[in-house]
């Protein structure tokens, strides 16, 4: 029997400059969901993936003093090797200048220009080189962009236009018969409002800059951003060349992307889509920002975070963690050094990593290494027992639902009912008495049993961490390869296999008094 496939994406991030917090947000989200559906048995397609045409590419190129595809080949290293440093699974890293991009993007401007969708004209507007947007004077006020605040430019020329216009009505209805296809659902009420006073044609071409795919025809107009960007989704899945792959993977299950670019998303690509009678993606779900310390990020303010330096001080998990704990995925968070730190040491040292320690250590002390064999069970084992073979449906439906924090506070819960359950069994009292040695090992065997279940529900969280509890606990088949199904089943931990070398996961952060 086939598995059923899961094809989720990242957006294509630009290449004018290095990768910051809000790139690893997305793309961490993704990896985690990615990671858990893998998990849950799907066949999982993960793309991400770079964007490298366009003005502001070409004008950081110029500032570089490089050509446009020098510094798209050296930015482009920093993501890839960021993405290694964040345990980042990817299936596919697909580049807008490979050709394999561009013939898709060919054909499918030309699809649309023979059946009369795309036709040539003038534009004239205001015009945000770091958003790639036009904007109506009506929505530019002290000649900034609406959306970044920048100062925008008078711009006037020659433009292919593609008839968005025409599909308006057509995406309307699509958004109302697909009641999960934008999420968070404010921002399904934001984009039917949107659509619904009316889309105007929209400039898919560019004379003013030389860098990106020339129209076959009338090479003095460069494929405007958007047209080029948005195709990926399609393009790397071969569209053109390898049409079982498309059938199998097309419509895409799910696009994760930043609130910024969700118009770009929630609507000119559909419309594209429903032009070149493709069908729309499956659902689009757009995330927060992150501030600092309450501010607007910005290098002129020096307070950008490095993703980088996070993974180098705090370790790639604790970073990942934080990321999608701190926040409901959807709304705006705020990053500070302090609730970092904080989450480690209460969440990760003195919740789970005390868990791990004082658990495997007692196994180790009590019972020579050697997981012991379970005997009668009391009420709080129940109890345990119940809170853990109940947990796996409520962490699907919220990981399903992206629901990211939501999801790791439930198992939160088991964490810490099983630091509840050794504290009220006491074990190291159990121990003292030779006539209770049966009970002994009742307890340690569950505890070592929830931390099981925990290990496999946290491994797409923090895979890199996961994996050492689980050697820890001298499991020999393959994390990464166990299915959720054995998270539902208490006492799969076999009795007799002997503990790994006990090691602390998640040291805490001390922190300097001034």
């Amino acid at each position: 029997m086939a598995k059923e496939k899961f094809y989720l994406t990242t957006p294509l991030y630009y290449v004018n400059d290095v990768p910051h917090i809000g790139h690893a947000y997305t793309t961490i989200a993704a990896d985690t969901l990615a990671r858990f559906k893998r998990l849950a048995g799907y066949d999982v397609y993960l793309l991400t993936g770079t964007d490298e045409h366009g003005l502001k590419v070409q004008k950081a190129a110029k500032e570089a003093n490089l050509p446009p595809k020098d510094l798209a080949d050296k930015v482009v290293v920093t993501f890839i090797d960021l993405w290694k440093r964040l345990s980042i699974s990817y299936d596919d890293f697909i580049r807008t200048t490979e050709k394999r991009h561009k013939k898709v993007v060919l054909e499918i401007f030309n699809k649309l220009y023979e059946k009369g969708d795309i036709y040539k004209g003038e534009y004239e507007g205001n015009y945000c080189t770091p958003c790639e947007t036009f904007w109506p004077d009506a929505q530019v006020k002290d000649g900034k962009c609406p959306d970044c605040g920048r100062p925008t430019e008078r711009l006037k020329e020659e433009s292919y236009f593609f008839k968005m216009s025409k599909y308006q009505d057509e995406l309307l209805d699509y958004i109302k018969k697909h009641e999960n296809f934008i999420q968070p659902i404010s921002r399904r009420h934001e984009i039917i409002n949107f659509v619904k006073e009316g889309l105007r044609d929209i400039s898919i071409s560019r004379t003013a800059f030389k860098w990106g795919i020339p129209i076959p025809f009338d090479k003095k107009h460069i494929i405007y951003v958007w047209i080029d960007a948005l195709t990926n989704y399609i393009s790397a899945i071969g569209y053109l060349e390898d049409k079982k792959k498309f059938n199998r993977l097309w419509p895409a299950d799910l696009h994760i992307i930043g609130k910024d670019i969700l118009k770009f998303h929630a609507i000119i690509w559909p419309c594209i889509l429903l032009a070149a009678e493709i069908e729309p993606p499956k659902r689009i779900f757009a995330h927060g920002w992150w501030t600092v310390e309450g501010e607007k990020m910005s290098k002129s303010k020096g307070n950008v975070v490095d993703p980088y330096e996070m993974v180098d001080e705090f370790g790639v998990d604790a970073f990942r963690y934080f990321l999608l704990r701190e926040v409901p995925f959807g709304l705006d968070g705020d990053f500070s050094r302090d609730a970092l730190i904080n989450r480690i040491n209460s969440d990760l040292a003195n919740d789970l990593g005390n868990l791990v320690s004082r658990a495997l250590t007692m196994v180790k002390r009590y019972f020579t290494g050697v997981v012991p064999r379970p005997d009668k069970e009391e009420r709080e084992d129940k109890e345990l027992k119940s809170l853990a073979s109940d947990i796996l449906p409520k962490i699907e439906k919220f990981i399903n639902n992206l629901q990211f924090s939501e999801a790791l506070e439930e198992i939160w819960k088991l964490v810490r009912e099983t630091n509840r359950y050794i504290d009220h069994s006491q074990p190291w009292v159990l121990a003292k008495d030779k006539a209770r040695e049966k009970r002994l090992g009742t307890v340690l065997y569950n505890s070592l049993e929830s931390l099981r279940i925990i290990t496999i529900l946290i491994f797409s969280f923090m895979p890199v961490s996961s994996e050492k509890i689980w050697k820890q606990l001298g499991i020999k088949e393959r994390l990464d390869k166990k299915t959720l199904e054995s998270a539902k089943e208490w006492g799969r931990l076999p009795s007799g296999i002997k503990i790994g070398k006990i090691e602390a996961v998640f040291p805490r952060i001390e922190v300097k008094k001034v």
